[in-house]
């Protein structure tokens, strides 16, 4: 039984990396590594303005933001950068409240070019700030109702791939080129995609996770059903809603010729706080959840807790001098073991 078993989930493995695999050259987010920056360096390097707003919904913002906010809590950055997506008119208040529109450039993403959402947003904008190729940047699909707004009003644009989804477009002009105004090194960045590319492909130890995980999805699909992202760490939570925008558009599909529909609903968690809450139904509740972990291996900070005894809670003096790094990932660790001791979930993940 364990032998086919092994040999199911290695054949389930070697068809998703084929699969994978026949997709290059036909979808254009595996070229961004190597893509050229120089348009994209020589603008940033131009903009004098201090706040950054971009104007976008889905995958024209959330690639985005979970980079920024990975970024922001170590690095200072001289310009500050805002995400205006949703027709909320309380957040919209609140953001404009922030800003001094003389000093603001408006970076307007939509790779369809229509998109509602980001319009209504743009024409305020616009009853706000006169039109301008100053104070506007235009990222669309080329040929789009933007881009050719760009082009009658000179407007900066910068094109999305056609072969490139908008969400999967973080890496394409949509992220480059809002990163690169407030000043992240987008060539480190992109070194850094080419190299997991590079490893994936090579079949090294990042291929064997994913494909195996994958694998794990694909045998137990009317199992687990739900997926939770359990993410150990603020800088998280942003990357928490992209995750839940990729798996949710790219697997909640109608399968052709077919009646059923499908996907696996994600979660995203973020510990500890939600080891006060979700935890329990994890745990107590329906098994129809696989969970996923995600921690920082290093957080670069020495922040230790005092050791100091409170009266009436001396049982807890063993956390003193913890540092809260260790404290944070063993909190994790403690998790993923109450989980791992469920009955039915057999398979490590």
């Amino acid at each position: 039984m364990e032998n086919k078993q092994f040999f199911e989930a290695f054949n389930v493995e070697n068809r998703i990396f084929d699969e994978i695999s026949h997709e290059i050259g036909q979808i254009g987010y595996y070229e961004l590594p190597e893509q050229n920056i120089d348009v994209i360096s020589e603008f940033a390097s131009n903009v004098t303005q201090k706040n950054i707003v971009v104007v976008g919904i889905g995958g024209s913002s959330l690639g985005t933001a979970a980079v920024y906010d990975f970024l922001r809590y170590k690095k200072n950055f001289e310009k500050k950068l805002f995400f205006c997506e949703s027709t909320d008119p309380v957040l919209l208040n609140s953001t404009f409240k922030k800003l001094d529109l003389e000093d603001t450039l408006f970076i307007i993403i939509s790779k369809s070019g229509s998109t509602i959402e980001t319009i209504s947003i743009f024409k305020y904008i616009l009853s706000l700030v006169e039109l301008n190729e100053k104070q506007f940047v235009i990222v669309s699909d080329e040929g789009s109702s933007l881009h050719k707004l760009a082009q009658d009003k000179k407007l900066p644009y910068f094109e999305i791939p056609a072969n490139v989804g908008g969400r999967f477009s973080v890496l394409s002009n949509v992220g480059l080129l809002p990163l690169a105004i407030i000043g992240v090194d987008i060539k480190m960045l992109l070194q850094g995609a080419k190299k997991i590319k590079e490893s994936f492909f090579k079949q090294t130890q990042s291929y064997q996770d994913i494909t195996h995980k994958a694998s794990f999805y694909a045998r137990n699909i009317g199992k687990y059903n739900i997926n939770c992202l359990f993410s150990y760490s603020e800088a998280f939570r942003s990357f928490n809603d992209w995750y839940i925008q990729l798996w949710g558009e790219s697997l909640g599909k109608k399968q052709c010729n077919s009646y059923l529909n499908v996907g696996l609903t994600p979660i995203g968690l973020i510990g500890p706080t939600d080891q006060h809450s979700f935890l329990q139904l994890i745990i107590e509740g329906k098994r129809d959840k696989s969970v996923t972990f995600i921690k920082v291996k290093d957080f670069d900070s020495i922040l230790k807790i005092p050791n100091i005894s409170i009266a009436y809670l001396e049982n807890l003096d063993y956390v003193n001098e913890v540092d809260f790094s260790d404290l944070i990932n063993k909190q994790s660790a403690k998790t993923q073991n109450r989980i791992h001791l469920l009955k039915d979930l057999t398979e490590e993940e």
